[in-house]
């Protein structure tokens, strides 16, 4: 009998209870999982990169402190960062409804936790664009201070976190498994309206200065332009910084909002 028990013991000691996930496990994994989405990062990574080589390699013509080439790299640079947490955000924000939730309620992984690997892996995976896209440029033509150039992918960067709230909003807002294909869908819409595919003039411009990629893309070109438009004026600094301060706002209520009608529903 006591020679049972110990193998039992024993047993139980080699084999030990079940692993859960910690947030760093959990990390690693999704984050692989978003870097083998060939199709997701395509949009990500390859079609800004293509649309730059496309529209700004060879672009001489003089912008600011630097070059057409720098201007439309910052624009493209900022469209692959917003569509990157727009889309790793909205997930998140899916994966709770689906019910992803409730497994993750079994493992050590607090709901802040969870946000938190989200908020992380949206910024890594933001940031590959930004790389790739600014090292094409330098490559190609693409001129400017290096001020211009370290300022502009840090605001470009960091910038691009306003989206992974507005993905957060919009995936609560349209419950459901297309809502994070919605709300990336819209940043194309948004793109257009916010000055960052083609310049825009005229009623147009005067729309667009009150959309939310307006605000973040003007102000992650301001250290190259000062504020100047291809089409005569210029925007003071403290309109971007307003937009990108009241879309935030906007975004974080819509999400709060969304959130609570989640939770009442339960």
């Amino acid at each position: 009998m006591t020679e049972q028990l110990v193998r039992t013991s024993t047993a139980a000691d080699v084999v030990g209870p079940a692993p859960r996930p910690s947030m760093l496990t959990y990390g690693r994994l999704d984050l692989r999982r978003q870097l083998r989405d060939r199709f997701g990062m395509f949009f990500i990574v390859g079609l800004p990169a293509f649309m730059f080589l496309v529209f700004g390699l060879g672009s001489e013509d003089r912008v600011g402190s630097g070059n057409v080439a720098m201007y439309v790299m910052i624009s493209m640079a900022a469209y692959g960062a917003v569509t990157a947490t727009t889309g790793v955000a909205g997930s998140a924000a899916t994966e709770q409804v689906m019910g992803w939730g409730r497994q993750l309620g079994l493992t050590p992984m607090r709901p802040l936790a969870f946000v938190a690997t989200k908020a992380v892996i949206a910024m890594v995976v933001a940031l590959m664009p930004v790389t790739l896209i600014f090292g094409i440029g330098a490559l190609t033509g693409a001129r400017g201070s290096w001020s211009d150039w370290v300022l502009a992918a840090a605001l470009v960067w960091l910038g691009s976190a306003l989206f992974a709230i507005y993905g957060l909003a919009m995936s609560l807002v349209f419950r459901g498994p297309n809502a994070t294909g919605i709300a990336s869908g819209m940043i194309v819409v948004l793109a257009f309206l916010g000055n960052v595919f083609t310049p825009m003039s005229g009623l147009l411009l005067d729309i667009g200065r009150l959309t939310p990629l307006y605000g973040y893309a003007a102000l992650a070109r301001f250290p190259l332009t000062e504020g100047y438009l291809s089409s005569g004026g210029r925007d003071p600094l403290w309109l971007p910084v307003a937009n990108v301060l009241a879309w935030t706002v906007i975004f974080s209520l819509l999400a709060l909002w969304g959130v609570r009608r989640s939770r009442a529903r339960v």
